[in-house]
Formats: structure tokens, C-alpha cells, sequence
């Protein structure tokens, strides 16, 4: 079995929350009645709940895992992760790995047992 990559925290980049902001500003615009001069107070408020709802996820990590031609994509969180570092496996490392309903179990090289989540499964 071998790993091929770990994706990044799926939390939103600048950018990204940038326009999240604006959406939900134009959101809260059309929800209150499209009341004109209001931009400040509308952009302030979805600025508010945009970054509240960010603090509230989780930090998620994932290992992607390839086993007999099936591409695993497993899903982990760093503080269920017993000081796993993404980087661990090089690529196409041979692993042992083994799953129980939808999770996966990834032996590592300190001999700890990464456990994740299988989120999806390809091919």
C-alpha cells in the first residue's frame, strides 16, 4: 500500500473568505429588504458571522492511501492524530493499513496507528 499525498486544512484562504464575506453581506441585504445605505452595517455583520462560523470548525487533515488500485482518502483530525505529521510516509511507501466499516487505520513507522475516516473512496 502506498501513500500519494495529504491534502490541506480545507479552513478558507483570504481570498476565499473575502468573498465569503461579500455574499453573505449581499445576503443579509436582500434578506432585510434591500434598505439602501446600510453597506457598512451589512458587510460588518457578515464579516461577524462568516469568521464565527470559521473559529468553529475544526482543523481536518487527510491521508490519501492507494491499496490494491483503490485510491483512499482518509480524514483526520491533528489532535485525534497522536502527533502524526503529514510527511510521515514517503511516496509510495509500502504501509500497512487495514479499515473497519468506514474507517481506515494506517500503521506508521513509530509503530502508532493513524485512524481516520474514509471520506472517499476512488476506483
Amino acid at each position: 500500500m502506498s501513500t500519494a499525498a495529504k491534502t490541506p486544512n480545507p479552513r478558507p484562504r483570504p481570498a476565499d473568505q473575502h468573498e465569503a464575506i461579500r455574499k453573505r453581506a449581499e445576503e443579509i441585504y436582500i434578506r432585510n429588504g434591500r434598505i439602501p445605505g446600510r453597506d457598512t452595517e451589512n458587510w460588518a455583520q457578515a464579516e461577524k458571522e462568516i469568521l464565527h462560523e470559521c473559529a468553529e470548525q475544526p482543523i481536518r487533515r487527510a491521508i490519501v492511501v492507494r491499496v490494491r488500485g483503490t485510491q483512499y482518502i482518509g480524514q483526520y483530525t491533528p489532535e485525534s492524530s497522536d502527533g502524526y505529521v503529514a510527511g510521515e510516509f514517503g511516496p509510495r511507501a509500502s504501509i500497512p493499513v487495514r479499515f473497519h466499516g468506514n474507517k481506515m487505520f494506517v500503521k506508521r513507522p513509530n509503530g502508532k496507528v493513524l485512524e481516520t475516516i474514509v471520506v472517499n473512496r476512488i476506483g
